[in-house]
């Protein structure tokens, strides 16, 4: 297997690949860690740190554009035999871009490979979408990575594991928006019309914002300042408090509580997470920890306990290393009722 995550990001991914049983990390580089295994039920579905598993890639090495571009054509061909394409088909070419010069290399070769294809097998390749499928879950397609400039890994079969670029919004009065908006994709829910949210440490109001315009009633709690789409939106409501401190009214239960606080991990989950899952003040969370000055594997393998909050009263969580997120990681989950 192949795994890619964020450049930066791979020893840490690594550390997650190493607790699995029967697995061993083979090689990793920017953005990616090759996995050998000895177990062929191997899932990957769990993990933090992996925003797309390829499944038994092959290597194609190449000098040239026309090398490389010939050698992954080839191999779809070959692979095509006895198949029949009839609907849409993810093509997905992806490399660690921080590497300069390398965002061309693949434009080059992808550019190529689909002339390639669009001579053989036009109407396959007018089925093609150039894109990661959106949500989780298993893929078919061609996924190609590039390791370097003269070495790709070519996968036909791929698990998505959710993460992926989203657009902004002119509106939206931070960089944060786009962490929420991807992380509706993880939990495969949105807010909707006539739903209420609890926004704690909500300035500037991107997540705020990001619940209002779906048509969601928002209570954003801050002592901070709203700002851009959020600030005197009709469906948000200042609230000046501290997001620690905030408690629902008596008999009150929110849609959804969101969170995104600069605070020490330890204490957002145990001053505001733990309470609000215990006693079921909202039906679903959206949740941001910081791990940049903690072991983030260790503090995974804390919210995965058997007897911690979230394994008693959110057992269906979902963990992610969101594309827009930095040193931290989201937690999107619904509880128990």
């Amino acid at each position: 297997m192949l795994l890619i995550c964020q450049v930066g990001f791979e020893t840490l991914l690594a550390r997650e690949l190493t607790e699995l049983p029967g697995a061993a990390i083979a090689e990793q580089g920017p953005g990616w860690v090759r996995l050998t295994t000895l177990n062929p039920q191997l899932s990957t579905e769990g993990l933090v740190f992996a925003q797309l598993t390829l499944r038994d890639p092959i290597e194609v090495r190449g000098d040239s554009v026309n090398a490389l571009a010939s050698g992954i054509a080839g191999h779809f061909f070959a692979s095509l035999r006895g198949e029949r394409i009839e609907a849409a088909w993810p093509s997905v070419w992806l490399g660690p871009t921080e590497v300069v010069g390398l965002g061309r290399r693949i434009s080059a070769v992808e550019a190529a490979g689909g002339e390639l294809l669009r001579k053989k097998l036009s109407r396959v390749a007018k089925l093609a979408v150039p894109d990661v499928p959106r949500g989780v879950g298993p893929a078919r397609g061609l996924f190609v990575f590039f390791a370097d400039f003269g070495r790709v890994f070519v996968a036909r079969e791929a698990f998505v594991h959710g993460q992926r670029r989203m657009a902004d919004d002119d509106l939206a009065p931070s960089r944060s928006y786009l962490k929420i908006e991807e992380a509706y994709i993880i939990l495969g829910r949105e807010p909707a019309p006539g739903e209420t949210v609890c926004d704690l440490g909500a300035a500037p109001g991107g997540w705020s914002f990001s619940a209002a315009k779906r048509g969601a009633t928002v209570v954003a709690v801050d002592n901070g300042p709203l700002k851009g789409g959020a600030l005197h939106h009709p469906r948000i409501a200042h609230r000046t408090d501290d997001a620690f401190r905030f408690r629902p009214s008596a008999g009150e239960t929110f849609d959804w509580m969101f969170c995104d606080v600069v605070e020490e991990p330890h204490h957002v989950l145990h001053q505001i997470l733990e309470p609000w899952l215990v006693n079921r003040w909202c039906r679903r969370f959206v949740v941001n920890l910081k791990f940049g000055r903690v072991d983030a594997i260790a503090l995974l393998g804390e919210l995965r306990a058997p007897g911690s909050p979230l394994a008693v009263h959110a057992p269906g969580l979902r963990l992610r290393h969101l594309y827009h997120d930095r040193e931290e990681f989201t937690l999107v989950g619904e509880v128990v009722a």
